[in-house]
């Protein structure tokens, strides 16, 4: 069964963010709090959200998406952050049934893109991902500011063209 998510799942959300973490070798970077997941996921405007597969009342793996805007399509789409499901569930078709639902759900409001990102050593995922008809965008690299450098580049803002 899938499902979008409620503020009941949020434990067992961090605990999936955990295990894709671990699976990924970066669980050192996780930082997530159930406090801030529950603000992004259910707070009083949410700008993320979630969907729970579920086996016999039990989670076992999640899907985490925002919407992001393409220019040059003049519309919105759906960008998936974190797609997980537990090893032991693997191949029973949760991840296809997660992202067949993002795909009804960008159909459905008119959104033109459902995207994400992939580690290059992930070969499953890969084969995963192109069985189902995913293609990967090869002329494009992912950039990415972090902690300091986010501070850094933000002072250099304060220049008389900005008028702060």
């Amino acid at each position: 069964m899938i499902r979008n998510a409620t503020p009941e799942d949020v434990p067992e959300i961090l605990r999936l963010i955990r295990d894709l973490a671990e699976y990924e070798r970066a669980l050192h970077e996780v930082r997530a709090t159930e406090e801030q997941l529950n603000d992004a996921l259910f707070g009083p405007e949410p700008k993320v959200f979630a969907l729970i597969a579920e086996h016999e009342g039990r989670v076992v793996g999640f899907a985490v998406w925002f919407l992001t805007f393409s220019t040059w399509l003049g519309r919105h789409g759906i960008y998936l952050e974190d797609l997980y499901v537990d090893p032991e569930m693997r191949g029973q078709g949760y991840g296809k049934l997660l992202l067949a639902e993002l795909a009804r759900i960008a159909d459905e409001r008119g959104y033109g893109r459902v995207e994400w990102a992939v580690l290059k050593w992930n070969t499953p995922s890969i084969r995963f991902y192109e069985s189902l008809g995913a293609r990967p965008q090869d002329e494009w690299d992912v950039y990415r500011l972090t902690g300091d450098t986010i501070g850094e580049l933000a002072a250099s803002a304060a220049t008389p063209a900005t008028g702060r």
